[in-house]
């Protein structure tokens, strides 16, 4: 029997993955990737008896390979947030899906198993841009401004390290970075005992001044910013549209990053109040989805791209 745990590589995926690795001590094999890698389903194979934990990746984009595995016999848990569709009835699937706003996986997790590692749900949450959730949670654990900060400001990293058009865009493998994390019960211990912490924030700090210089100031409604083909652009396109997303509540962003072999990744976020949602829009363009509030397209082709301006002003411009 083989156990699998398929994760997302950003700081909700992993901090959910390390929740259910400190209560369970199997070994198993770890199948992630970039942030934008989330068909992960397809790259295990399974056989009758094997197990498998899907961790922040949507249902909906996994169902073939959900609904194949399923009939090899292979028992899947899976924890997500993100549209998910109508789920399959079947005796070997246990979902905890949750769409709503204000809950990202780690949070899924925490519930499952009682809360045993909250800290690491701080970290998901605030990685996750949901602030207020996260705050809240830091506040019933005891935690003091300063070590709330802290966790913040590894979520954002964790968050941070995962975006990029491929593995090489990134400064550490999510699988790695999962690795280096699971000794640690407590994320402070993490930020203070490892070095890798240190390098990806002094790498966050050198990829946001850049991208912050690059950023286009959105006014009210809608607003659609470029950012250059460079791959310091798409490892802080998640961050700086969270950035965005936080500091004009009131705009819907598009946040646009080039592909080096063309066409576009597009990170979109839209207002609580928005009578469309982030995934609803995204998921009119073929390899989009996301959730209520966050959504993103994969691939937008350049020959797309005045058909998304056109779309994305329709919808969330100001009238």
């Amino acid at each position: 029997m083989t156990c699998y745990y398929a994760f997302n590589g950003d700081a909700d995926g992993l901090c959910a993955l390390q929740q259910l690795r400190l209560v369970e001590t199997q070994q198993a094999t770890l199948v992630t990737g970039v942030k934008r890698d989330i068909a992960l389903l397809r790259r295990i194979r399974g056989q009758a008896g094997d197990t498998v934990t899907v961790l922040d990746v949507s249902l909906h984009q996994n169902r073939e390979d959900l609904l194949r595995l399923l009939e090899s016999e292979v028992s899947v848990r899976y924890f997500d947030h993100h549209h998910a569709g109508e789920l399959p009835r079947h005796s070997l699937l246990e979902a905890h899906i949750d769409e709503a706003a204000d809950v990202c996986t780690g949070i899924l997790v925490d519930r499952h198993i009682g809360g045993r590692y909250r800290a690491w749900d701080v970290v998901a949450a605030f990685g996750d841009n949901l602030t207020e959730p996260a705050r809240a949670m830091a506040l019933q654990a005891g935690l003091d401004a300063q070590a709330t900060s802290a966790l913040e400001k590894l979520g954002i990293c964790l968050n941070y390290n995962a975006y990029g058009e491929s593995i090489e865009d990134l400064h550490c493998h999510p699988a790695d970075l999962a690795e280096l994390i699971l000794p640690f019960r407590d994320p402070a211990s993490f930020i203070e005992q490892t070095e890798i912490y240190g390098k990806l924030y002094a790498r966050y700090e050198e990829d946001m001044a850049k991208a912050r210089r690059a950023a286009i100031r959105p006014g009210r409604g809608a607003a659609i910013i470029v950012l250059p083909n460079e791959p310091w652009a798409r490892r802080a396109v998640g961050v700086l549209t969270n950035e965005l997303a936080q500091s004009r509540r009131d705009t819907a962003l598009a946040i646009l990053s080039p592909k080096a072999s063309g066409g576009f990744t597009v990170s979109v976020r839209v207002p609580a109040d928005s009578p469309v949602s982030a995934a609803e829009f995204c998921r009119e363009f073929e390899t989009g989805g996301g959730r209520r509030s966050a959504g993103g397209i994969n691939y937008l082709a350049e020959a797309d791209l005045d058909r998304f301006a056109a779309c994305f002003e329709a919808r969330f411009g100001t009238r």
